[in-house]
């Protein structure tokens, strides 16, 4: 039997994430989105009730929640902002291939560190000449011994101007494509150069930035997996976090239709509030639907992960199908708006322009669209290069 119905912890866990982004992100959002600032205090009190880090094993103090948790936490606190909750949540993008590959050294050191006190730390794979095509990555490292060196640029970095430490993805076969990269944790020293921080359309309020590496050396152990495991890696990260980006976007999308609704019934025109007029109740009805399968198609992908089961192509329905369908959500905000949604007093244009970025980081929605039709039209086909992140 197929069951929808949240546990009483998972009731509390949402109902804690929704207070959250109702008291603590809501009142500040809009501030912040407009000066494009860094709500270090925001992230200091996330960081205090538990809604960080939420999948670190319990091993090295995580609370390490299940990815249905995860979602719970993060559809609310997008419906707050999504900027933010991107900030909030690169630790976990981060920290997934250390999780899922690195030592238990690295693990008690690094996962610990973001446990202990707020601490932030970056995923490192696109570059400004590799984006959804992985293999073109330039970034190399060089075995010296018992270290590594790296040398390489790496773009569209969230968080990455605030970072302690990076999950960077570079070649160490740079003549094997996609099978010549690795994944590796660097600390972040001197070598470690912030080359830009980006001025956004949308998620104003989460820092991205261009973060460059000049013969950064670390020790050989900080690799995660084996030399040229990297690609694999990262296509596992992104299988698991990808159901929390389109929790998000559902998140984001919910706060659109939840505007639009209350706007419709204020708003009168030729005598009744334009709720009234059927071109009105018809866009509000695609908008329901659309925000209510993008959470079900969320949900069945991180439960998979929860039972231990592959959920490639899941997740990328549910990341491609909630990304596009808050891109139209909260256009169709706007339009309920008329004239006033174009304007920044009310609250729809930068749900808007928050939407965008949806279809473009962790796998563009064309590329979800790639990914979907391979695993149809090849079920367990041998391995191919696939999409990265921007991240």
């Amino acid at each position: 039997m197929v069951d929808f119905t949240l546990t009483d912890e998972q009731k509390n866990l949402r109902e804690l994430a929704h207070d959250f982004a109702e008291k603590e992100i809501r009142p500040v959002a809009w501030e912040y989105d407009k000066d494009g600032t860094w709500p270090e205090d925001v992230f200091r009190k996330a960081h205090e009730v538990g809604l960080m880090n939420t999948h670190v094993p319990e091993a090295y103090g995580g609370p390490e929640l299940s990815y249905l948790d995860g979602c719970l936490i993060e559809e609310e606190l997008s419906w707050g902002c999504s900027g933010i909750t991107t900030s909030l949540g690169a630790n976990g993008l981060a920290s997934a291939p250390v999780i899922l590959a690195g030592s238990e050294e690295i693990k008690k050191r690094y996962l610990g560190m973001l446990v202990e006190e707020l601490t932030y730390a970056s995923f490192c794979l696109t570059e400004p000449g590799a984006g959804s095509d992985v293999s073109s990555m330039r970034t190399r490292a060089v075995r010296k011994g018992d270290k590594y060196v790296i040398n390489g640029q790496k773009c569209f970095i969230t968080n990455g101007t605030y970072a302690d430490w990076y999950t960077v993805y570079a070649k160490t076969d740079p003549d094997a494509g996609h099978r010549g990269i690795s994944a590796f944790v660097v600390p972040r020293d001197e070598t470690v150069v912030i080359d830009k921080k980006e001025d956004k359309m949308g998620q104003r309020a989460s820092n991205t930035a261009t973060v460059t590496f000049n013969d950064t050396e670390i020790p050989a152990d900080h690799i995660l997996g084996e030399e040229n495991q990297g690609f694999k890696i990262a296509m596992m990260t992104l299988d698991r976090t990808r159901p929390g980006v389109a929790a998000m976007a559902t998140g984001i999308a919910r706060a659109a239709l939840e505007y639009a609704t209350a706007y419709s019934k204020e708003r009168v025109q030729f005598g009744v509030p334009i709720a009234m007029h059927q071109a009105i109740q018809f866009m509000i009805a695609d908008m329901a639907t659309k925000v209510h399968l993008s959470r079900l198609a969320t949900w069945q992908s991180a439960v998979l992960l929860d039972n231990g089961m592959g959920n490639t192509i899941e997740s990328s329905h549910a990341k491609r199908f909630a990304a596009d369908s808050a891109m139209e959500v909260t256009t169709d905000a706007v339009q309920v708006y008329g004239g006033y949604g174009f304007i920044k007093e009310y609250p729809v244009e930068k749900l808007m322009r928050d939407a965008k970025i949806m279809q473009l980081y962790e796998g563009t929605s064309q590329i979800q669209r790639l990914v979907i039709a391979r695993e149809t039209l090849l079920p367990r086909r041998v391995e191919q290069p696939q999409a990265a992140a921007t991240a």
